[in-house]
């Protein structure tokens, strides 16, 4: 009997062995019934053991200690605050370093595709000249010029992308307006989007309208020096720190804004004026581009303003008809021509007109300017004048080239206000 009792309880130590460090007995199923109690009692023994090592005792502290306890844990926190603020901001920095150069790599790849200088812009063929920007147009047409002499492309279309940018923004801003009193807008989305696009040019960036260069219709002086200064003529002079145009340049800059929105606009040529036209399935009306608003009008109102306009006219002039970018380039030369001229450099302005014509050989007005350059004195009398062939080629009516017949009726070339 003493054996056998001896050797119950070896077993039980052996599973009792088997008890892990949470009091859990291993295999507690195989023990007998006699033999549990002890097992139980040995489990509390372990769970009061856990308990004291997992919960020791501590000193009680008293206020000073409580205090300094929590001042060093509030440093703590406020260090890793900092630590996580400095990461942070190390990390933004990094990211705006990533997004710069990424975008100097997509404008990269831009300028690799895109025209950089006017010879390369010349070199396309129409089908390419369709997809150009008309900013990047404009501006390469003013390379060169007075007034042109520090002209960045690149930065003046970084300023275009930004303006963009905001008109976006306080479209979305104010378009409850519209949605809650379509019929203030002429039930118009197109004319709403037109409208805060004319205020954020005039209010927030200060466009303007060059007050030295206003003048009455009745008055213009064929002599005033108008294109004396490319700055009046071309997108740069709005874009630079003056912020001041002419209708041969802030019509652009709106088209150029607006295209960028997805606005559908076209550049729109009447006598002595260019106009902007928002043209889409749902609407069409033309936009007055130089005031301190927003005009709408129809057609009509450009055929009597600032000049009245014949329906021959808008045959052999292209008046009142959306220019594709071929015939957007062909004005953009002519301008480029006028400040050439202007600046005694005739030969390079018919080289000017030649590539206009050669764009829109239907244009009559391209033609006569072509031929008064080439028979003003200094032109006719100079050896050094080339002309491109093509150019040549459309001046040529049954193999006799045409000549001027005295100075061309006004146009939106000549003298645009």
């Amino acid at each position: 009997m003493l054996g056998r009792c001896l050797s119950e309880r070896k077993e039980l130590y052996k599973r009792v062995s088997a008890i892990n460090v949470y009091g859990s007995v291993l295999e507690n199923r195989y023990l007998p019934k006699r033999c549990q109690p002890i097992v139980a009692k040995h489990e509390l023994v372990k769970k009061k053991q856990h308990r004291q090592w997992r919960e020791p005792t501590s000193p009680r502290l008293n206020g000073i200690q409580r205090r300094s306890v929590g001042l060093k844990r509030g440093v703590a926190l406020f260090a890793l605050v900092a630590m996580a603020t400095c990461i942070s901001i190390v990390w933004s920095k990094h990211h705006l370093v990533l997004l710069a150069a990424n975008r100097q790599a997509g404008v990269q790849e831009a300028n690799a595709k895109s025209p950089v200088t006017l010879n390369d812009l010349l070199a396309l063929p129409p089908a390419e000249i369709e997809h150009c920007d008309i900013a990047l147009m404009n501006l390469l047409c003013a390379q060169g010029l007075p007034g042109a002499e520090g002209l960045d492309v690149t930065n003046c279309l970084f300023t275009l992308d930004a303006w963009a940018r905001h008109v976006q923004a306080e479209t979305d801003r104010n378009f409850h307006q519209f949605r809650d009193n379509p019929a203030d807008f002429y039930n118009s989305e197109g004319y709403f989007r037109m409208l805060i696009m004319a205020a954020v040019m005039y209010e927030d960036f200060a466009v303007r309208y060059n007050p030295a260069r206003i003048i009455m219709p009745g008055n213009i002086d064929p002599n005033d020096h108008f294109f004396a200064d490319s700055n009046d003529i071309f997108l740069h002079g709005l874009l630079g720190d003056l912020r001041m145009g002419t209708c041969s340049s802030m019509p652009i800059l709106y088209i150029a804004v607006g295209r960028r929105l997805g606005y559908p606009l076209k550049l729109v040529t009447t006598k002595a004026h260019l106009f902007v036209r928002w043209e889409s399935k749902a609407d069409r009306f033309d936009v007055e581009a130089t005031g301190k608003g927003m005009n709408r009008y129809d057609d009509e109102h450009f055929r009597q303003w600032p000049f009245h306009v014949s329906d021959e006219e808008v045959q052999t002039e292209g008046y009142l008809k959306s220019l594709t970018p071929p015939e957007e380039l062909a004005v953009f030369l002519s301008l480029r021509g006028n400040c050439l001229k202007e600046a005694g450099r005739k030969i390079k302005a018919a080289s000017c007109y030649a590539a206009a014509l050669r764009l829109t050989p239907g244009w009559n007005a391209y033609r006569v300017l072509l031929a008064d350059v080439q028979n003003s004195p200094s032109v006719a009398t100079s050896q050094q004048i080339q002309l491109p062939m093509s150019a040549a080629m459309i001046l040529q009516v049954d193999g006799q080239p045409q000549q001027s017949s005295g100075m061309p009726d006004p146009n939106p070339l000549l003298n645009i206000r």
